[in-house]
């Protein structure tokens, strides 16, 4: 017998706002509040229903720093939720606090539980372009707060990897993509040509989605997702500009939990209900150049199998479709590689969205509107379950959730009591760090930073040093160096060299082979 305590979703909104008038544009409390109002009567609830929440979940958004923001969104819907939270920032936030919302109905603590995000970057952007700190009729910021800039949200503080101007997303992810294509064997120009089509693919999804920055528009092929043009410039290689995340969005959404019980006596149709089976997330270490490797991420790892798990539904074989996070093409081909999935040809959907270039970076809440995506199609029976997997960091912070059309099997807990992971997972073992190092020494792995004009302008390696295996951060030493690393017919990664130390105190890796250029 059903559980009346069984948490299920009823109502999903979501709102894009792309006509921009500065004068005259919607702030994020703004958009989260049309959201919530759009779920709400998604889910049939009348003011009264929708008044009687007692849990209010917000997303952070980037664009603006609020006092109190949950209590802004509140005393505007007319509601006094016994339960208010603003999560933290990381793209994972939107699964985690849906976790939550849920666990809190499945123990009888919330009724209706509201979980809303959103941003308002590109009114933010065109504003200031026209000379203005922010448009007209904004809220007035958070004074205690620190502005959140999208360039600089991984950089943590003053460390080894600071010290050598790396550590940004367009840095990490990069490394990771770099690791993985010599992981598995591939040419730098199979690897190339695999990102452009698995993009290529995503921007049809996007160009075909109500909600997406890019809905309407001619999608683009693979060569120009992946051939480098001045439009379609370098950044960090592998990536070009429209294999990075476009978070110049005004986006929002908003979903709505409660009980079966609850439902029941609101007299919302079973037609509407979405459960929720289960969530689960770890965070890996947020120093990533103490990470075990760069071609796998033991907390995508970790986050889909204990969700998978703790969901009772037994198997990966029974979850119909997915929804990756993806900033870079390095989430969802690892994904795909941990769950035995084609990249380029996968046998299930794995994006819904179409991902943070071409749907648009919704700041923290990409993974929002994945969650609407995802209940939509369970709602018109295109899959019984689906699975969305939030990122955060940089490939720092992962949860999952599971949803399904049918509730979670009689044999087990209403729902489950508490995140199965721990707050940090248990990291491998990783090679000892040496901040200053000098000698033989080979390359991990790597990025290069392209300027404007498209040129290579500075290399970022992780590298090992030969005699101890001790890993360590440096740039490139000299000129022969970074133009032996930017030639695509040869393998950087497992390149010897030299280490040396600066002047300013910095590694400096040299190519061992300049006869090769």
């Amino acid at each position: 017998m059903l559980s009346p305590n069984t948490p299920i979703l009823i109502g999903v909104g979501e709102v894009r706002e792309k006509k921009i008038d500065v004068a005259h544009t919607t702030e994020p409390s703004g958009m989260m509040l049309k959201a919530i109002r759009q779920a709400a009567q998604d889910a049939g609830l009348s003011e009264a229903a929708l008044q009687a929440a007692d849990s209010l979940s917000v997303v952070p958004p980037w664009t603006w720093s609020y006092p109190d923001l949950p209590g802004t969104l509140a005393a505007n819907l007319k509601i006094k939720p016994s339960f208010k939270a603003l999560g933290e920032h990381g793209g994972e936030q939107c699964a985690l606090l849906a976790d939550e919302a849920a666990r809190r109905i499945a123990s009888g603590e919330s009724k209706l539980a509201i979980v809303t995000g959103g941003e308002s970057l590109a009114s933010l952007v065109a504003s200031q372009k026209a000379g203005k700190p922010h448009p007209a009729g904004w809220s007035a910021p958070d004074p205690s707060a620190q502005a959140v800039s999208t360039n600089n949200l991984e950089f943590n503080g003053k460390n080894m990897a600071s010290r050598h101007n790396m550590g940004l997303a367009i840095h990490v992810y990069p490394m990771y993509e770099n690791g993985l294509r010599a992981h598995v064997g591939h040419t730098q120009q199979e690897n190339r040509d695999e990102s452009a089509e698995l993009y290529a693919a995503f921007d049809r999804t996007a160009c075909a989605h109500p909600a997406s920055w890019r809905f309407g528009e001619t999608p683009r092929d693979a060569k120009a997702v992946g051939e480098v043009t001045p439009k379609n410039r370098m950044i960090c290689t592998p990536y070009p500009l429209l294999q990075n995340a476009f978070n110049t969005v005004n986006l929002s959404a908003a979903v709505i939990l409660t009980s079966v019980g609850h439902a029941q006596e609101l007299g919302i149709s079973p037609s509407q209900w979405v459960y929720v089976l289960g969530g689960a997330g770890t965070n890996d270490n947020d120093n990533w150049w103490e990470r075990t490797n760069f071609y796998s991420s033991q907390s995508l790892e970790q986050a889909i199998d204990a969700t998978i798990g703790v969901s009772g539904i037994g198997s990966r074989d029974n979850i119909d479709a997915y929804d990756f996070y993806s900033c870079f093409p390095i989430v969802p081909k690892l994904a795909c590689h941990h769950l035995g999935l084609s990249i380029t040809r996968p046998q299930k959907p794995i994006s819904l969205l179409g991902g943070l270039t071409s749907f648009g970076g919704a700041g923290n809440n990409y993974s929002m509107h994945a969650m609407v995506a995802m209940v939509r199609e369970i709602r018109a029976k295109t899959f019984r379950t689906g699975f969305v997997l939030a990122n955060g960091g940089v490939l720092s912070h992962h949860y999952g959730l599971l949803l399904s059309s049918k509730p979670r099997s009689s044999d087990l807990a209403v729902y489950p009591r508490s995140n199965p992971l721990p707050h940090h997972m248990a990291i491998p073992s990783a090679p000892a760090l040496d901040e200053a190092a000098t000698g033989p020494a080979v390359i991990e792995t790597y990025t290069i930073a392209y300027g404007r004009k498209g040129d290579p302008e500075i290399a970022h390696i992780v590298a090992r040093v030969e005699a101890t295996g001790h890993r360590f951060l440096a740039n490139n030493g000299d000129a022969a160096t970074l133009q032996y690393m930017a030639d695509l017919n040869v393998e950087p990664i497992g390149t010897r060299g030299v280490v040396r130390q600066t002047k300013d105190g910095k590694n400096a890796f040299f190519i061992s082979t300049p006869a090769k250029l």
